[in-house]
C-alpha cells in the first residue's frame, strides 16, 4: 500500500536486525538471513515490523553484510546487491556498501580497531549517501555504531532519537574520521571530544571523539533500554561508567529528553510453540510440560533422572565482571548439597571465561550428575527454559536483560539481584497475594544469592495446587507483558512525541 506523501518517514539506522517484514522491497523479502549479535537485533525486527504493519512509512539502513546475506539470495537478487540499494525504486531496506562489512561472518570483529573501521563505513554511507536519498522526517539510531548520526541530524535539524543498548564505546579523532570519508567539519561542534574547545583546527588531531557520549550529546531525545537502569547511571551508582557519560545523559534527563524503554525477548519464545522443546505447553498444562522438559535435559546433560528435582537454569555468559557468576562459584557446592535429598540441578548453558572454574568445581566435588554445564547452545538453551523452575541472574548491574523475562514465559522463575532492567520486570513473589514472578535479592554477594534460591526452594515446596496456580498466573502475565507489541508502542508513541504530529495517518 502507498504510504500519503504527509506521513512522516522514519530512518532506522542499526547494525543488527533478526528479521524483516515482507513488503519493504524486493531485497527485504529475501533477507531471512539474521544479522544479530545480541538484543538490539530483536529490537529492531520488532520496531520496524509494528511499524510497518501499521502503515507508516520506515526505512532501515543496515550494512550489507554481503558473506551472510549473498548465499540467501536468488541469483538474480545477488547480482542486483551489487548497486547502491537505497537507489532502487521501492526499497525500504538500504543496504551500507563498503568492503569493511562486505566479508564478515559476525557482526563485530574480535579486533578493536576493526570495530571503529566498521563502524565509520557504515555511518559514511548513511550520511553520504542514505539519509540524502531517504531525506526522513525523524532518524532512530541505535548504539555506538551509529553515535556520529545524530550530530549530523542536529545540523540539518532532523529529529533524532538514539538509543542506548549498552554502555560501550570506541573513541577516535576527528582527522581519522575525515579520512573515512565523512566531512565531520560540517558537523564537529555537535559532537562529543574529550576536551572542551572551539576551534575546530585545534580539535582535529589531538581531541579524541567519544562515539557514544556522541550520540546522546547530538541527538535530539536519548533512550536507554531500562528505565532503572537509566536512573542508575544518572544518579551515579555503577563506578565503571565514565563520568563524562554520566552527565550526558543526566543533561538529557534534566532537559526532559531521557526516557527507559525495556526490550522484550523474540515472539519465537513461547512454550506452546518452540520445536526446540521435547514437549510444548502452555499456562493451563505447564505441569505435564515441564516435567517431559525436564526428563529431556537431564537425559541430553548426564543428570540424575528424577521429574521432581529442582531445577536452576544458568542463560547468560559467564562474565565475572557484570553477571555475577562469582557469587554462585562461591556456594554452588554449598547449595547442592543443602538440597541433597532433593537432587536440586544446576544447569550451565553458557560461554564465557568463568566457565572452567565451575568445571573444576564440579571435578572436585564429583558433582557430575548434578551440576551440568556446556556451551551456549541455542536449541539447548530453550530446552532448559522449558526444563527449569528456576533462572539464575545475579547481575552486578543489567542495562536491560532479557533472560529474566523469558525464564516466566516458560514458567522458569528468576532468581536475581535487583539492579536496573531486572528491577522493572522482576517482582519479589507473595503466593498469598497473588503478586510477583521470582526471588530478589538485594546485597550483592554469595549470601544475598543464598537467600534468594532459599526463598525459591520455599517456593518449590509449597502445596502442588497453590505452587502451579503461581506459575500459571506468572505465565499468563508474562506472556503479555514482555512482548514486543508492548515495547514497540512505547517507540511509537516517542516518535509522535518528537514530530509532534501522529505517525499513523487515518485512512481517508
Amino acid at each position: 500500500m502507498r504510504k500519503p506523501s504527509n506521513t512522516p518517514r522514519i530512518l532506522i539506522v542499526t547494525p543488527e536486525v533478526t528479521y524483516l517484514p515482507n513488503g519493504m522491497g524486493n531485497i527485504a523479502n529475501h533477507l531471512t538471513v539474521t544479522a544479530k549479535a545480541g538484543g538490539l537485533a530483536d529490537v529492531s525486527a520488532a520496531l520496524i515490523s509494528a511499524l510497518f504493519d501499521q502503515g507508516a512509512d520506515v526505512h532501515v539502513a543496515l550494512p550489507d553484510y554481503r558473506a551472510m546475506f549473498s548465499d540467501h539470495l536468488p541469483a538474480i537478487l545477488r547480482k542486483e546487491m551489487d548497486t547502491i540499494q537505497s537507489r532502487m525504486p521501492d526499497e525500504r531496506l538500504h543496504l551500507a556498501e563498503d568492503r569493511a562489512f562486505f566479508y564478515l561472518n559476525r557482526i563485530y570483529s574480535n579486533y578493536g580497531p576493526e570495530n571503529t573501521k566498521i563502524a565509520l563505513a557504515f555511518q559514511r554511507e548513511i550520511i553520504n549517501n542514505i539519509v540524502p536519498h531517504v531525506r526522513p522526517d525523524l532518524i532512530h539510531c541505535n548504539d555506538w555504531m551509529t553515535g556520529l548520526i545524530p550530530a549530523m541530524a542536529r545540523q540539518l535539524g532532523i529529529p533524532c532519537l538514539f538509543t542506548v543498548h549498552n554502555i560501550y564505546t570506541i573513541k577516535c579523532l576527528l582527522s581519522y574520521i575525515e579520512d573515512r570519508g565523512i566531512d565531520a567539519a560540517t558537523f564537529w561542534q555537535h559532537l562529543f571530544s574529550e576536551r572542551m574547545t572551539s576551534n575546530y583546527e585545534e580539535t582535529r588531531e589531538s581531541n579524541p571523539v567519544d562515539f557514544l557520549a556522541s550520540g546522546i550529546f547530538a541527538a535530539h531525545f536519548v533512550n536507554t533500554v531500562s528505565p532503572t537502569f537509566l536512573m542508575e547511571v544518572i544518579q551515579g551508582r555503577h563506578s565503571f561508567i565514565e563520568s563524562h557519560l554520566q552527565n550526558e545523559l543526566a543533561n538529557k534527563w534534566n532537559a526532559g529528553c531521557a526516557v527507559g524503554i525495556l526490550n522484550a525477548p523474540d515472539p519465537s519464545f513461547n512454550p506452546a510453540a518452540d520445536k526446540a522443546l521435547s514437549r510444548r505447553y502452555a499456562a493451563k498444562d505447564h505441569t505435564e510440560g515441564k516435567k517431559a522438559n525436564k526428563r529431556s535435559l537431564q537425559k541430553t546433560m548426564g543428570l540424575i533422572r528424577d521429574d521432581q528435582a529442582p531445577v536452576f537454569f544458568w542463560p547468560s555468559r559467564l562474565d565475572a565482571v557484570q553477571k555475577g557468576c562469582q557469587l554462585l562459584a562461591d556456594i554452588l557446592y554449598n547449595v547442592v548439597s543443602f538440597y541433597w535429598d532433593q537432587n536440586l540441578e544446576m544447569v550451565f548453558v553458557a560461554n564465557g571465561e568463568f566457565q572452567k572454574y565451575f568445571r573444576e568445581i564440579v571435578d572436585f566435588h564429583h558433582l557430575e550428575n548434578r551440576v551440568a554445564i556446556c556451551n551456549f547452545d541455542e536449541n539447548v538453551a530453550r530446552l532448559a527454559y522449558g526444563a527449569a523452575d528456576f533462572v539464575l541472574m545475579p547481575s552486578l548491574f543489567e542495562p536491560c536483560g532479557l533472560p529474566q523475562m523469558i525464564g516466566p514465559i516458560y514458567g522458569a522463575l528468576p532468581v536475581a539481584h535487583n539492579t536496573g532492567g531486572i528491577h522493572d520486570t522482576v517482582v519479589h513473589i507473595d503466593a498469598q497475594g497473588d503478586t510477583g514472578n521470582g526471588f530478589l535479592f538485594e546485597t550483592f554477594d554469595a549470601n544475598g544469592l543464598f537467600w534468594a534460591i532459599k526463598e525459591a526452594m520455599q517456593f518449590y515446596s509449597l502445596p502442588d495446587n497453590v505452587k502451579q496456580k503461581q506459575i500459571e498466573r506468572i505465565m499468563i502475565q508474562a506472556a503479555s507483558t514482555f512482548n514486543h507489541d508492548v515495547t514497540a508502542r512505547r517507540y511509537i508513541d516517542l516518535y509522535e512525541n518528537m514530530l509532534n504530529r501522529p505517525l499513523i495517518k487515518p485512512q481517508e
